[in-house]
């Protein structure tokens, strides 16, 4: 199994549409990944381990997927309609990550 992690970094000025992007977007990343996605957690920022720090992030997702060929299917087809809706709900570039889940 692999993990897509995509990462929203918590930068000074930058927008992140919480609500949009829980109620939206995220239900738009299960219709364009199908079944494909096998499960999926998102997590909000809330702060770093010192305290009375920020969070290095506002938002991570969490994807499953049963292999890479599986994730290069789904996500060929459902790139452009996902990365088309990011403006609605953010001005940060999102990092990503693909990690294979060893436990």
């Amino acid at each position: 199994m692999i993990k897509v992690s995509v990462f929203y970094p918590n930068e000074e000025g930058k927008t992140f549409d919480m609500a949009y992007y829980l109620d939206k977007h995220v239900p738009l990343v299960s219709k364009t990944l199908g079944a494909a996605l096998k499960d999926s957690s998102y997590e909000k920022g809330l702060a770093a381990t010192e305290p009375d720090t920020p969070a290095p992030y506002v938002a991570i997702a969490s994807l499953y997927f049963e292999s890479m060929e599986e994730f290069g299917k789904a996500f060929e087809q459902a790139a452009p309609t996902l990365m088309a809706d990011l403006p609605n709900f953010t001005d940060i570039e999102p990092v990503g990550q693909i990690s294979e889940v060893m436990g």
